[in-house]
C-alpha cells in the first residue's frame, strides 16, 4: 500500500506485462519497430530518473518486475494483461502462457488475464474455456488491431466477436480490457476505434468493458458513451503518465472523465514495464486539478483517488481490501 499524509490507498495495477521484445524474439521489422514505438512513449514521458536503457525494456527480469511492482512501486495486486502479436515475434510478445508462469509463482501479487481474437473461430472458443479451468481468469485483454496474415484487425460488432463474448458470459468471464488507445506502429489507428465498445456494452449488460487508456485520442467519443452504459469503465494506462509532462492536460482527461464516468468508473493502470507504478502513484495522490479549472471540474477527493488507484478495480475482481484502506 502506499500511504501519504496518514491515509492509505490500496493500489491495484490493473495493467502490467512480462514481455520479450529481445532481438532474438523478433520476427520480422514489425517486432523491432514495435519495441521502439514503445520505446519513445517510455522515453518521452517518463521522468529522468524512471527512463531504463532500450536493452533492458526489450527484456527485463521477473526479480526486477518484482521489485519495481511490489518492492518500491507500492502494488498490493497487479493483473497481466496478455498481447500476443504472434506476427512480429517469434514466441509471442506478451502471451497468456508467458504470463501464467510468473503468476502461479505468485499468487498472492497477481491475477492472470486471458485473451481471444474471434479470427480463431470454434478452436478459439475452446482454448478460452481451457484457460478459464486452468487459470481461472476472470478477465480477458483485447486487442482490436492485431494483425492476422492479411487480416488488419477486427470489432466487437463483428458477429464472431460476439460469439466469444457470449462464451465470457457463460463462463463468468466478466471484465472485458479492450485496447482503445494511441496506435502502436505498425498497427492501424482506426482499429482502435471506440464505437464498438457501444454496440458490445448494449448487446452484453451483464459484462463490464474496461476501456484501456480511455479511447485516446478520442476521449470526448469515449465519454459520450460511458456516459450511457454504465458497465464501460476508464482504464488511466497512457493517460496517467502526461501527468509528468503535461499535467494540464491531464487535468482536463481526469476532469472530463470524473464528469461524464464519476469516480467508480476509472481504474489505475501503469502499463508497467512502459512506465513504472511508483512515480505515477506519487505523482496522482499529489495531484489536484488546478484552480482555474475547478469551476468546471472540481476538485479530486481523497475518496476518489483511493477508488480510481485500487478499490474499483478490486470491486470488479472480488479482491480483499484492508479496512484501513477502504473508503470511509
Amino acid at each position: 500500500m502506499y500511504t501519504k499524509d496518514g491515509e492509505q490507498y490500496f493500489i491495484v495495477d490493473g495493467h502490467v506485462h512480462f514481455w520479450d521484445a529481445s532481438p532474438e524474439n523478433q520476427a520480422n521489422k514489425y517486432g523491432r519497430g514495435w519495441i521502439d514505438c514503445f520505446y519513445d512513449y517510455h522515453r518521452n514521458l517518463s521522468p529522468a530518473e524512471y527512463v531504463w536503457p532500450i536493452e533492458r525494456f526489450e527484456r527485463y527480469s521477473e526479480d526486477g518486475m518484482m521489485e519495481d511492482l511490489f518492492g518500491k512501486g507500492y502494488v498490493d495486486v497487479a493483473i497481466f494483461q496478455p498481447t500476443a502479436l504472434k506476427e512480429f515475434y517469434h514466441r509471442g510478445f506478451n502471451t497468456v502462457e508467458q504470463d501464467a508462469v510468473v503468476a502461479e509463482r505468485h499468487p498472492e501479487h497477481f491475477i492472470l488475464n486471458g485473451s481471444f481474437d474471434p479470427r480463431d473461430g470454434d478452436a478459439g472458443l475452446e482454448q478460452l474455456a481451457r484457460d478459464r479451468d486452468r487459470y481461472g481468469i476472470r478477465g480477458v485483454k483485447l486487442y482490436t488491431a492485431e494483425w492476422r496474415g492479411d487480416s488488419r484487425g477486427w470489432s466487437l460488432k463483428d458477429p464472431e466477436a460476439k460469439r466469444y463474448l457470449e462464451r465470457c458470459a457463460e463462463l463468468g468471464i466478466e471484465n472485458i480490457h479492450v485496447h482503445k488507445g494511441p496506435t502502436i506502429w505498425p498497427l492501424n489507428r482506426d482499429a482502435f476505434d471506440v464505437a464498438d465498445v457501444d454496440d458490445a456494452a448494449s448487446s452484453f449488460p451483464e459484462l463490464n468493458f474496461i476501456v484501456e487508456h480511455v479511447g485516446l485520442p478520442r476521449l470526448e467519443d469515449f465519454c459520450w458513451i460511458g456516459v450511457q452504459e454504465k458497465n464501460v469503465y476508464g482504464g488511466l494506462s497512457v493517460a496517467l503518465p502526461f501527468i509528468h509532462t503535461r499535467p494540464r492536460y491531464f487535468a482536463q482527461i481526469i476532469g472530463e472523465l470524473l464528469y461524464w464516468l464519476g469516480e467508480d468508473r476509472i481504474v489505475f493502470g501503469s502499463d508497467y514495464a512502459i512506465w513504472e507504478p511508483k512515480w505515477l502513484i506519487e505523482r496522482f495522490v499529489d495531484f489536484q486539478i488546478p484552480e482555474d479549472l475547478q469551476g468546471e471540474y472540481g476538485e479530486i477527493s481523497t475518496e476518489a483517488k483511493r477508488k480510481i488507484l485500487g478499490l474499483n478495480e478490486a470491486r470488479l475482481y472480488g479482491i480483499d481490501v484492508p479496512a484501513t484502506a477502504s473508503v470511509a
